[in-house]
Protein backbone atom coordinates (compact mmCIF):
# COMPACT_ATOMS: atom_id res chain seq x y z
CA UNK A 1 0.00 0.00 0.00
CA UNK A 2 1.19 3.54 -1.05
CA UNK A 3 1.96 5.84 1.48
CA UNK A 4 0.82 9.42 0.96
CA UNK A 5 2.71 12.37 2.93
CA UNK A 6 0.69 15.39 4.04
CA UNK A 7 0.64 18.35 1.58
CA UNK A 8 3.14 21.16 3.17
CA UNK A 9 0.69 23.38 3.24
CA UNK A 10 -2.15 21.37 5.10
CA UNK A 11 0.92 20.73 7.99
CA UNK A 12 1.64 24.84 8.29
CA UNK A 13 -2.24 24.80 9.04
CA UNK A 14 -2.36 22.02 11.57
CA UNK A 15 0.17 24.01 13.13
CA UNK A 16 -1.53 27.20 12.74
CA UNK A 17 -4.64 26.00 13.92
CA UNK A 18 -3.13 23.90 17.04
CA UNK A 19 -1.43 27.72 17.93
CA UNK A 20 -4.72 29.30 17.71
CA UNK A 21 -6.48 26.79 20.62
CA UNK A 22 -3.51 26.83 22.82
CA UNK A 23 -3.47 30.28 22.88
CA UNK A 24 -7.42 30.83 23.02
CA UNK A 25 -6.97 28.90 25.93
CA UNK A 26 -3.88 30.50 27.80
CA UNK A 27 -5.50 33.51 26.86
CA UNK A 28 -9.14 32.75 28.56
CA UNK A 29 -6.87 30.56 31.86
CA UNK A 30 -5.18 33.18 32.60
CA UNK A 31 -7.84 36.07 31.99
CA UNK A 32 -9.64 34.85 34.90
CA UNK A 33 -7.07 33.87 36.93
CA UNK A 34 -5.87 37.37 37.20
CA UNK A 35 -9.68 38.21 37.85
CA UNK A 36 -9.50 35.98 40.45
CA UNK A 37 -6.86 36.69 42.07
CA UNK A 38 -6.87 40.18 41.43
CA UNK A 39 -10.62 39.83 43.14
CA UNK A 40 -9.17 38.14 46.59
CA UNK A 41 -6.35 40.62 46.94
CA UNK A 42 -8.18 43.68 45.95
CA UNK A 43 -5.88 44.60 43.24
CA UNK A 44 -6.76 48.78 42.13
CA UNK A 45 -8.91 48.90 38.92
CA UNK A 46 -6.35 49.74 36.36
CA UNK A 47 -4.62 46.33 37.03
CA UNK A 48 -8.16 44.46 36.42
CA UNK A 49 -7.99 46.98 33.03
CA UNK A 50 -4.28 45.96 32.21
CA UNK A 51 -5.71 42.36 32.18
CA UNK A 52 -8.69 42.84 30.27
CA UNK A 53 -6.31 44.74 27.74
CA UNK A 54 -3.78 42.24 27.39
CA UNK A 55 -6.69 39.28 27.06
CA UNK A 56 -8.09 40.95 24.50
CA UNK A 57 -4.72 41.50 22.71
CA UNK A 58 -4.52 37.65 22.91
CA UNK A 59 -8.09 37.17 21.41
CA UNK A 60 -7.85 39.66 18.30
CA UNK A 61 -4.49 37.99 17.72
CA UNK A 62 -6.37 34.63 17.40
CA UNK A 63 -9.35 36.00 15.55
CA UNK A 64 -6.62 37.74 13.13
CA UNK A 65 -4.78 34.28 12.94
CA UNK A 66 -7.76 31.96 11.99
CA UNK A 67 -9.25 34.93 9.62
CA UNK A 68 -5.69 33.93 7.80
CA UNK A 69 -6.61 30.26 7.97
CA UNK A 70 -9.82 30.30 6.30
CA UNK A 71 -8.72 32.33 3.71
CA UNK A 72 -5.80 30.62 2.86
CA UNK A 73 -8.15 27.49 2.55
CA UNK A 74 -10.71 28.88 0.42
CA UNK A 75 -7.49 30.09 -2.06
Amino acid sequence: MAETRPDPADLKRARQTRLVAIVLAATMILWMGAQFVGGQLGWETRFAFLFDLAAIAGFVWAMVVTYQIWRGRRG
